[in-house]
C-alpha cells in the first residue's frame, strides 16, 4: 500500500505529466501523419537525431528556441523523405521509414560525439501565479514547465482540429477514403505532404524535449527506444488524441513504478525494472486490441459498456499506407 501511495502521489503524478510530454509530442505527431494515410516509421531515428541536433544548436547559439527549431527541421526533413518516397514515388512507406530510423540513430551517435555529456541550456519550470496554489490541481497542471503546458494545449487542440473543424474533416477523409475526398475537391497529395511534415516537426520537437528538459544534455541513444513506443501508443490510442495521450501517461506511470520498485527488491538485477514498462505496454496493446477486452467490458452496465466500447475500440484509417494516384 505504501508503494502504491508513492507511485500515485501528487508529486509523482506531476512528474509523470512532465516527463511524458516528449512522448506526447512524438505520438501525436505520428498520429497526425497516420490520420492522413502516411506511416512514418522513422520516429525513433527522428527523435534521436532531433535530440542531438536540438541540444547542439541550443548549446552553440545559447538559445533553447533555436534548438527546438533545429530539431523540428530535422523532423520535417525526415518526414519529407518519407512523403516523397511514398506519395510521389509510390515506394513502400514502412521500408523507407525503417531505413531512416536506422540512419537517424547512427547519425546522432556519429555527429553528436563532441556534445556528449556537455552542459548546455535547458527549459526552466514556470509555475502559473495563483493557479499553481490551487490544492492538488495546481501542483498537477499549473506548477509545470512550458513544454508540459504546450503538451496539454496540443492534446486538446488536436482533438478540436480533428473533430470540430472543416479542415479536420478533410484530414480524416483523406486518411479514410482518399478517392472520395478527392472527388469532393480535396487535394489529397497536398494534404498528405502538409500533415506528414507537421507530424515530423512534432516528432523532432519531442526529441529535443528530451535533451533540453527531461535528461538535460546529449548522450548516445538517449531516447531509449521511446520512438518505437510512440508507434505502439498510436495503435493503442486508436489514432485518437485523448487516447494517445492516455497511453503516453500510462507508459509514464509504468516507468515511475519501475523506479519505485527497484529499491524494494534489491536482489533483482538493476536492468530488469527499467525494461518492465516495454513488455507491459506491449501486453496492454494486445489486450486492448483483442476479444479479451470485449469479454471484460461485458461485465459492466449497458450504458457504461457502450461508452467505453466507443472510446476504447477503434480501427486504423482505411487508407493508411495505401498509395493514391491523384489525376
Amino acid at each position: 500500500m505504501e508503494t502504491l501511495l508513492q507511485i500515485f502521489s501528487i508529486t509523482a503524478m506531476s512528474s509523470v505529466l512532465a516527463a511524458s510530454s516528449p512522448l506526447i509530442f512524438a505520438s501525436l505527431g505520428e498520429t497526425l501523419s497516420e490520420r492522413v494515410g502516411v506511416i512514418n516509421l522513422s520516429v525513433e531515428g527522428t527523435m534521436m537525431l532531433g535530440a542531438m541536433v536540438g541540444f547542439a544548436a541550443a548549446k552553440t547559439t545559447g538559445s533553447v528556441i533555436l534548438g527546438f527549431l533545429a530539431a523540428m527541421l530535422v523532423g520535417m526533413l525526415f518526414a519529407l523523405i518519407v512523403a516523397v518516397g511514398s506519395i510521389t514515388l509510390k515506394r513502400d512507406q514502412v521500408a523507407i521509414g525503417f531505413i531512416l530510423a536506422v540512419l537517424g540513430i547512427n547519425l546522432s551517435s556519429f555527429l553528436g560525439t563532441p556534445f556528449v555529456r556537455q552542459p548546455g541550456p535547458s527549459i526552466r519550470p514556470m509555475p502559473i501565479p495563483v493557479l499553481a496554489d490551487i490544492p492538488i490541481l495546481g501542483e498537477l497542471f499549473f506548477d509545470q514547465d512550458p513544454l508540459t503546458y504546450l503538451s496539454f494545449i496540443l492534446i486538446i487542440g488536436m482533438w478540436v482540429w480533428f473533430y470540430r473543424t472543416q479542415p479536420g474533416l478533410k484530414l480524416r477523409g483523406t486518411g479514410e477514403r482518399p478517392a472520395a475526398a478527392f472527388a469532393r475537391g480535396v487535394n489529397v497529395t497536398r494534404l498528405r505532404y502538409l500533415y506528414t511534415l507537421v507530424g515530423g516537426a512534432l516528432i523532432g520537437f519531442g526529441g529535443a524535449s528530451y535533451s533540453l528538459y527531461v535528461q538535460l544534455g546529449w548522450s548516445h541513444r538517449m531516447t531509449a527506444n521511446i520512438g518505437w513506443i510512440a508507434l505502439a501508443i498510436v495503435i493503442f490510442g486508436g489514432w485518437h488524441p485523448f487516447r494517445v495521450a492516455l497511453g503516453c501517461y500510462l507508459f509514464g506511470i509504468l516507468r515511475a513504478a519501475a523506479t519505485t520498485l527497484q529499491p524494494l527488491f534489491p536482489a533483482v538485477p538493476v536492468q530488469v525494472f527499467p525494461l518492465l514498462p516495454f513488455p507491459l505496454m506491449i501486453l496492454t496493446l494486445i489486450i486492448f486490441n483483442s476479444d479479451g477486452l470485449t469479454r471484460l467490458l461485458a461485465y459492466l452496465p449497458d450504458g457504461l459498456r457502450r461508452a467505453l466500447t466507443g472510446f476504447l475500440r477503434s480501427h486504423p484509417p482505411a487508407g493508411l499506407g495505401q498509395h493514391f494516384q491523384q489525376e
